[in-house]
């Protein structure tokens, strides 16, 4: 089991970004109006590239990892589940702001999949590599669903329409739909879609930083709290009573104690700000979920 020192090692360079893009934001020219043309191009190209190639490259073996794929589907929608219902717990009912939850729903249940590619290498090398592309390549697609929906229903928006119009919906189906039917990319393009994909996360962690506003934080506490305690208390504790009640070998009960525990997904941030919702809200939750993975992806694999 790797030390609480390589925990961090891992998570700096995310919040490392965060902190890059915070800092030119407030103190250089590099001002809100270069990060708003940042976020329309890691919203509209980079990210649906990288997702496209991400799941198109992930091999979906059913059958050899069925039990791992009902334990990480079952993480994935316990989460959502529960993001979704915050609203209406007592004690929460009435102290949240329904847009602000809306757009931080996802930060409850979204994960961050290259820092699962880098746990997984590390607790079970190529196994664990295997295994994790077939939870991303099964749980991507759901989860971008289930966050996209509540802002396009608050918004006032038809769900369907906003799915159609949604770039990372339709790189997600895409890529999905490529994976299923056996289509890949050419390995001549493979290179440029490595460096486009390469490109997409630094930028949007940055945009994210410089779209940060800790002030924000502090009026929606209560909403912070719980959406952060879902993504790093409560979905490990699923993720080991799944691996248990699944009887998961060794190796997939690693990953999918990782896969529970990590960071949430950087680009929710993006994705709440093009869609017109609390972007500075999200992108603080982003940077707390990234120092809270420090604490979390311990406990969760100290379960086992």
């Amino acid at each position: 089991m790797l030390d609480r020192v390589n925990y961090a090692q891992l998570l700096f360079p995310d919040f490392s970004l965060i902190a890059c893009g915070w800092l030119l934001c407030r103190f250089t020219a590099l001002d809100r109006r270069v990060w708003d043309q940042v976020e329309s191009l890691v919203y509209y190209f980079l990210f649906p590239v990288l997702l496209f190639h991400s799941i198109v490259r992930s091999p979906i073996d059913f059958g050899v990892t069925s039990h791992l794929l009902v334990g990480g589907v079952g993480v994935s929608l316990a989460g959502i589940a529960m993001a979704y219902a915050l609203p209406w717990l007592p004690g929460l009912r009435g102290r949240i702001d329904r847009r602000d939850h809306a757009a931080s729903a996802q930060v409850g249940f979204r994960f961050n999949s290259f820092i699962c590619l880098t746990m997984a290498e590390r607790l079970a090398g190529a196994e664990g590599l295997l295994l994790i592309a077939v939870l991303i390549g099964v749980c991507v697609p759901l989860m971008n669903v289930a966050a996209v929906w509540p802002m396009a229903r608050h918004g006032g928006a038809g769900f369907l329409g906003q799915l159609v119009r949604n770039p990372l919906i339709i790189a997600t189906a895409a890529g999905l739909l490529s994976n299923l039917l056996g289509l890949g990319i050419p390995a001549w393009l493979t290179p440029t879609f490595n460096r486009i994909g390469g490109a997409s996360l630094p930028l949007g962690l940055m945009a994210a930083g410089a779209g940060m506003q800790f002030a924000s934080l502090a009026r929606g506490k209560a909403l912070a709290v719980s959406v952060l305690s879902i993504r790093h208390l409560l979905l490990p504790l699923v993720g080991w009573g799944l691996a248990h009640l699944l009887r998961l070998a060794p190796a997939q009960a690693a990953v999918l104690l990782a896969f529970s525990a990590v960071p949430t997904a950087s680009s929710a941030y993006v994705l709440a700000a093009r869609m017109g919702y609390n972007g500075p809200f999200v992108a603080g939750l982003v940077t707390l979920s990234t120092l809270l993975g420090m604490a979390s992806l311990p406990f969760a694999l100290s379960l086992r």
